[in-house]
């Protein structure tokens, strides 16, 4: 296991795990934010192989509305 010290803000802390999507680059840790597991779940399969960029792409395409509202 290999942690890595961060400070997360409270807010981001209190959702839900399956309601959130975490991926890992060499100089950057991202959390996506979903409202449901099942739309988690689909960006977790449509973002597989995908690059940082993609996925940020994808992420707002498909899902940021949904956070917005």
């Amino acid at each position: 296991m290999i942690c890595i010290k961060a400070t997360i803000p409270e807010e981001i802390c209190k959702i839900d795990d399956e309601l959130k999507a975490i991926y890992h680059s060499k100089d950057s840790v991202c959390i996506w934010i979903f409202k449901s597991r099942i739309n988690r779940n689909i960006f977790m399969e449509k973002s597989i192989g995908m690059t940082k960029l993609e996925r940020e792409n994808y992420y707002v395409k498909y899902f940021s509305e949904e956070i917005n509202r």
